[in-house]
């Protein structure tokens, strides 16, 4: 009876952690398709246009800076709603006085979960921003690459970043796409 009792609470760990994997990643991939999408908004690209979904399911694991920025936001922001949670269970009159007696009201709860929420994609948005700035900055101070085309032509510029098909150039403020796998040479962004 003992060994049943120990495997049922060991399964439903595990189906837990499996959730919250889940969730975390498909966060981290929301966060990478957001600070993607800044990036290359700060050289006139809508890369949603040119991607895939693949191109966005390894965009958090394409860039480190992303992929750490992305657990320890999550990280960081479960910790916080955990010791709100705490904090109104332990010290419950010093948690009223802070909120205004706003917690006995009935809608306080959706309330506080609309508040984390809305700080937490607030937070995101600015970091990316400002991510997108940072990294453009980066790409900008790179030195030229050259692309040989099959008929030997040559084309140089900054790399900006590529998707599974295509890549970004940047040239005298002049952003070109080439097509990776096509006869079509490359084509102007504006």
């Amino acid at each position: 009876m003992k060994e049943g009792l120990i495997k049922d609470a060991y399964e439903a760990i595990i189906k837990e952690i499996q959730t919250l994997i889940t969730i975390c990643y498909l966060l981290t991939v929301g966060i990478g398709m957001l600070f993607n999408y800044q990036l290359y908004d700060e050289f006139g690209i809508n890369i949603f246009d040119y991607s895939d979904v693949f191109d966005f399911l390894i965009a958090p694991f394409a860039d480190f800076k992303i992929l750490l920025f992305s657990m320890a936001s999550i990280g960081i922001s479960s910790i916080l709603f955990q010791m709100d949670i705490v904090w109104k269970r332990k010290f419950p009159i010093s948690y009223s006085k802070s909120s205004f007696g706003w917690d006995k009201k009935p809608w306080f709860n959706r309330y506080r979960y609309f508040a984390f929420g809305f700080l937490f994609i607030s937070y995101l948005f600015l970091s990316a921003d400002e991510y997108g700035k940072y990294a453009s900055n980066q790409i900008k101070e790179q030195a030229p690459i050259e692309v040989r085309f099959a008929d030997n032509e040559i084309k140089s510029g900054i790399l900006i970043g590529n998707t599974a098909n295509i890549m970004f150039l940047l040239n005298d403020e002049k952003v070109t796409a080439i097509p990776i796998t096509s006869l079509v040479k490359e084509f102007e962004i504006k």
